[in-house]
């Protein structure tokens, strides 16, 4: 097979015609000047070029919860968002504490072969918090887990957590931190706040997240191995993350897409789309993640694409679920509320989106540069697109989508897994 993307723009910098010959990149070129009858082209004036986008940190649901996501049709979605990666936590039915679940996970990802599927293993037994699970087996396994999160839940036992950020340097793994207080965070709804008070919500503090951030990065610092800090929502939590990284933690850290741009007003009509865990915080959290990410504070961007069925989300806020889906609109939102404000150049948003999520989940394949003799994973973004979000229109099974009615700008309309098109014009390649 092979694939000519005529005129692109390189990370949005260089004009670039790009040959793709089976998986990989075979040539690039100046704009214009490849010329192969065998191919199938693609004009792409105007539009960026990147690496295909990795997220860290997903939820799809499978095995378990079949009726709110399949790896199927959550790998669609994060085709048709651009990502030829994605992460899945662990905090599925049965959980994936072993082996046997993450090759599952792992074989099933394979299976839809729409993007690669990287199981991430639980920390604790049943995400339970009392032991330490299979940590060196689902290491082992063909799956090759290098990240543990018992996302959803709180490593809150400051022993267990040494133990785990000791035993996961053996492998050189990553601890993926849920910082969350549960003593602190009892019954909590939504930002601790004003409003809160008004809403009649009990509010879930944001020293509920940085006491546990704080706690961590010196436990890491201790013990000198790798931590990670899950969808990071509060200032004072960038402010901790940049004292550890002055004092060369290992420590890196994500922020989703619904943090950098939902503020806690969307509470006040309470729907549930906008109840999320950690909740929707201040205007001022906002802006304070939106430099970090710039800055490199914050590494990455990370979906937590959470979705969940109607009647999980519909009735009355206290008993709704907590969770937002993320992966078709995550490019959009960070181009809306990073590049067109002129806080990230398109290059920085490959960084964030790809290479950087790569790295930290030691990926092989993918968040590479767009060179010749890659593995052809990459996204194409049109940027003179403003779109509205329309939550129905979905390839995800779940409708829980906090962006819907918003107009957005910028949208991925093409995705290259290992060579071919996982979504071409706007539709998946199923």
């Amino acid at each position: 097979m092979k694939i000519i993307l005529k005129n692109g723009l390189i990370k949005g910098e260089k004009n670039a015609d790009i040959l793709i010959i089976d998986e990989k990149i075979n040539k690039i070129g100046p704009a214009n000047s490849i010329i192969d009858t065998d191919a199938e082209v693609i004009d792409i004036t105007g539009l960026i070029v990147l690496p295909g986008l990795v997220d860290l940190h997903t939820h799809l649901r499978e095995p378990g919860r079949e009726d709110a996501e399949t790896i199927a049709t959550a790998s669609a979605a994060g085709a048709k968002g651009g990502f030829t990666a994605v992460h899945a936590m662990a905090n599925t039915l049965p959980v994936a504490d072993t082996a046997g679940v993450v090759e599952q996970v792992w074989n099933l990802g394979k299976q839809v072969g729409l993007l690669d599927v990287y199981p991430i293993g639980a920390v604790t037994v049943g995400l339970q918090g009392e032991q330490l699970a299979e940590l060196s087996a689902m290491a082992d396994s063909k799956a090759r887990v290098r990240i543990f999160s018992d996302d959803g839940k709180c490593v809150s036992d400051p022993i267990l957590m040494r133990r785990a950020l000791e035993y996961v340097k053996s492998f050189d793994g990553v601890i993926a931190q849920h910082a969350q207080d549960p003593n602190l965070t009892k019954n909590a709804q939504m930002n601790e706040s004003e409003l809160s008070g008004k809403l009649g919500l009990v509010g879930w503090p944001a020293v509920a997240e940085e006491a546990i951030v704080a706690r961590d990065v010196l436990l890491a610092e201790h013990v000198n191995s790798k931590l990670h800090i899950c969808h990071a929502s509060t200032a004072g939590t960038v402010e901790i993350i940049r004292w550890a990284k002055e004092k060369n933690v290992k420590v890196t850290a994500e922020v989703t897409p619904h943090h950098l741009f939902l503020d806690e007003e969307k509470v006040s009509g309470y729907d549930a789309k906008f109840k999320v865990n950690p909740p929707l915080r201040k205007i001022k959290d906002i802006e304070e993640l939106r430099k970090a990410l710039a800055q490199g504070t914050i590494d990455v961007v990370a979906t937590d694409h959470a979705p969940h069925p109607r009647e999980d989300k519909e009735g009355e806020w206290d008993n709704a679920a907590f969770g937002m889906t993320g992966l078709e609109t995550a490019l959009s939102v960070v181009a809306t509320a990073m590049v067109e404000t002129n806080l990230m150049t398109w290059k920085d948003v490959a960084r964030v989106m790809s290479e950087k999520p790569a790295e930290i989940g030691q990926l092989a394949d993918h968040g590479r540069p767009i060179k010749e003799n890659e593995i052809a994973n990459l996204c194409v973004v049109d940027p003179n697109i403003s779109w509205k979000v329309n939550a129905e229109e979905t390839e995800s099974l779940s409708t829980n989508n906090p962006f819907n009615e918003i107009t957005l700008k910028s949208k991925v309309v093409h995705t290259i897994f290992r060579g071919k098109f996982s979504m071409k014009n706007g539709q998946v390649q199923k």
